[in-house]
């Protein structure tokens, strides 16, 4: 059986969590507080969960999900991820992680976490949908309602991982390009959030959530301007 590593089990890593146990995987969650903290959440998603610390849920991952505050990028362990995807759901807001000065230069979230993780495939992905529409709108393959989320990544074989893993938790993917066009999903654009709501409002988070399809999703990311 296949197993999600979760570096940071917030809103984003539980939901996802919850997801992969419900479609067959194993999964090892961790945060910076200690497994100790992550007891209940376990308890609920069964025997098919464990706790760790970051650097044992990233040495058991298949694939691993870095899912904490990008301030806190530099703590992820960097030996357990290498040669293994790493799937980024990052985002920059400057209020929580004060000023960045390498990303002033263009430079994308995604692309600090990849130099930081050298010998990682980093992917980012699952940064541009609300927790509880994620929650809410997985789908088998093939099913007509099926939402498409952007990835983007430097290698291909990291790509078809993160693929393979959207597929298995209930989703298409559509490539935007490499880590340098992250930002077409980021905060601030049109991919970011309101996708996923039902009527496509910037309070998508006050929305219900309605699926959106691969040909919306690409051509919003086509669309997206700096």
């Amino acid at each position: 059986m296949a197993t999600l590593g979760l570096i940071g089990s917030g809103h984003i890593g539980s939901t996802l969590a919850r997801i992969a146990v419900a479609n067959g995987l194993d999964v090892v969650l961790s945060n910076s507080r200690g497994p100790e903290t992550l007891a209940d959440l376990v308890a609920e998603l069964g025997p098919h969960a464990s706790a760790g610390t970051p650097a044992e849920a990233a040495a058991a991952g298949d694939w691993v999900v870095v899912t904490i505050p990008l301030k806190a990028y530099r703590q992820v362990p960097v030996e357990p991820l290498a040669g293994k995807t790493v799937v980024d759901t990052n985002n920059y807001y400057a209020d929580r992680d004060g000023e960045l000065p390498e990303l002033d230069g263009g430079t994308t979230s995604s692309e600090l976490l990849q130099a930081h993780l050298t010998g990682a495939h980093v992917v980012k992905a699952f940064n541009n949908i609300y927790f509880e529409h994620l929650a809410v709108l997985p789908r088998p393959a093939g099913a007509p309602d099926r939402s498409a989320l952007p990835i983007a990544g430097d290698d291909a074989e990291g790509k078809a991982r993160a693929v393979e893993l959207l597929g298995l938790l209930g989703f298409d993917a559509v490539d935007a390009g490499p880590l340098a066009e992250g930002w077409r999903f980021e905060p601030g654009t049109e991919a970011y959030g309101k996708l996923y709501g039902e009527d496509r409002t910037a309070n998508f988070f006050e929305r219900k959530a309605a699926p959106a399809q691969a040909a919306e999703v690409t051509a919003t990311l086509a669309a997206a301007r700096r």
